[in-house]
């Protein structure tokens, strides 16, 4: 029994450490040095307290060991649906003064420049980043006593900007989705005051860049008066506050959505949330892509005699994008060396032709080398790799028919019947013209015009005209004796 309950506490904890995610982020505080060099010090964030009290860490300055307090819950949300597969997130942290927004469609979150003595204090900007999540936190040093004096330093997120889409993925063509969520908390009963209850004004700015050029996407101010400037893209964003509790914390959504996206629409995108003299940025990848088609010609089979090479081989690969990374591989299955192999003969590949979605296509080409009897039955294979596609990539393949090894197939038999079936046809409306010579003189227009009529879908004309002047012989003395009568 003790065994069991042994192994049953086991399991219950690692299930609770595994639904608890991560609780201590290793990050680097980054520091502007001599030289215009930056200086980089070991930091951490304790996202989370254990039973056991503040681990101990003698190897980080107290200054830069910081216990961080959540009150709207979204870094330790973050963290808590952290994949365990996904690597660390890369974290920096550095200094940070509260000021008012620089953009001159935001300058209404800030009538007045100067900054309220209600922020001032120690502020840390946290920036993380990894394939599952983009951060960006808002620090304020807390001025009270701290918890554990000499050993860590209590910090509250004021400001709070994710996404859990940091790479997205999107077919040629299709809508994109940029996901976008922030939190905000007042980082003092001071700072509360200075706001009417509900959830201050913000403004939201989303901005591309792409082959080193960047330009203003979209920027929308909810709940301020004031012209914005046009958006790009025909793109829509989702800027709006979650709840309207009095006092907060409050959270917010500001997705983008893009319609239809173009290659010239990858790259980078830089949101931006503006709070009166605060500020958070995270940055996004978008990727375009499109899977090629395949197919083979000529197709189904291709036929060579024994020593001889088969006809050209042309691989069509069509409509996708980007054009690098694509690469094409020739194989024959089967025939006397294995499964597979790679196919043996000349190989290159055509120029890129670019269509109007901006999509591009190409040809690969294999001349063959000459093949003998004991491939006959292989099937050449071209395959196609390409980042938008499975790691076994895509292909297409056809048959090869040595001459002289393949007996009658199904569609051989069928035209064979087809054949005798018309010929038997034939015979009989040859033997039906024969009777019909032999009678009157009507009885000759109609053989004449059988004739006619077998002459159009009767393909011997040599026989037909055979028997049209032996219907002319019998049917002359017959006409003689008519006329002498009359």
């Amino acid at each position: 029994m003790k065994p069991l309950s042994l192994l049953l506490a086991l399991a219950l904890g690692l299930v609770t450490a595994v639904s608890a995610g991560l609780t201590v982020i290793e990050c680097w505080l980054v520091k502007d040095a001599d030289g215009g060099r930056l200086a980089k010090k070991p930091a951490a964030l304790l996202l989370r307290q254990g039973p056991g009290g503040v681990p101990p860490r003698p190897d980080l300055d107290p200054e830069c060991y910081l216990k961080v307090h959540d009150p709207a819950g979204t870094l330790q949300a973050a963290f808590r649906r952290y994949p365990r597969s996904a690597p660390m997130p890369h974290c920096e942290m550095s200094h940070y003064v509260p000021l008012p927004a620089s953009v001159n469609w935001a300058k209404g979150l800030t009538p007045e420049q100067s900054c309220p003595r209600a922020l001032d204090g120690t502020w840390f900007m946290v920036s993380m980043s990894s394939p599952v999540l983009s951060l960006s936190s808002l620090l304020r040093l807390q001025t009270e006593p701290q918890l554990v004096p000499g050993l860590i330093t209590m910090a509250t997120a004021v400001l709070t900007v994710v996404t859990h889409t940091p790479t997205t993925r999107i077919q040629l063509g299709q809508d994109a989705l940029l996901d976008l969520s922030f939190a905000y908390m007042p980082s003092t009963p001071e700072a509360t005051t200075l706001l009417a209850p509900g959830p201050p004004p913000f403004g939201l700015e989303w901005r591309h860049q792409h082959l080193g050029e960047g330009r203003l996407l979209l920027a929308a101010t909810p709940g301020l008066l004031g012209q914005m400037p046009a958006a790009r893209y025909g793109a829509v964003a989702f800027a709006a506050w979650n709840d309207d509790e009095p006092w907060g914390p409050w959270t917010g959504n500001g997705t983008l959505r893009l319609p239809a996206v173009k290659p010239s629409q990858e790259g980078a995108y830089q949101a931006t949330i503006y709070l009166p003299y605060l500020q958070g940025q995270v940055t996004l990848e978008l990727a375009v892509q499109k899977s090629p088609k395949v197919s083979l010609m000529p197709s189904p089979l291709v036929w060579a005699a024994p020593g001889e090479a088969p006809p050209e081989l042309v691989c069509l690969v069509s409509h996708f994008y980007p054009s690098e990374g694509l690469e094409v591989e020739w194989e024959l299955r089967g025939g006397p060396e294995g499964s597979f192999q790679k196919a043996k003969g000349q190989r290159w590949l055509s120029a890129l032709h670019h269509h109007s979605d901006e999509s591009v296509s190409l040809s690969g080409h294999l001349q063959p080398s000459p093949v003998t009897t004991a491939q006959h039955g292989a099937r050449y294979a071209c395959r196609v790799y390409h980042p938008s596609l499975p790691a076994l990539g895509r292909s297409a393949e056809v048959t090869l028919e040595v001459a002289g090894l393949s007996g009658p197939s199904l569609e051989d038999g069928v035209g064979l019947f087809l054949s005798a079936f018309l010929l038997l046809g034939l015979f009989k409306a040859l033997g039906w013209a024969a009777a019909y010579l032999s009678t009157s003189e009507e009885s000759k227009k109609v053989t004449a015009l059988h004739l006619s009529l077998l002459s159009h879908f009767i393909a011997f004309p040599q026989l037909l005209t055979q028997w049209r002047e032996a219907a002319g012989m019998l049917a002359e003395p017959r006409l003689g004796i008519h006329t002498d009568l009359g």
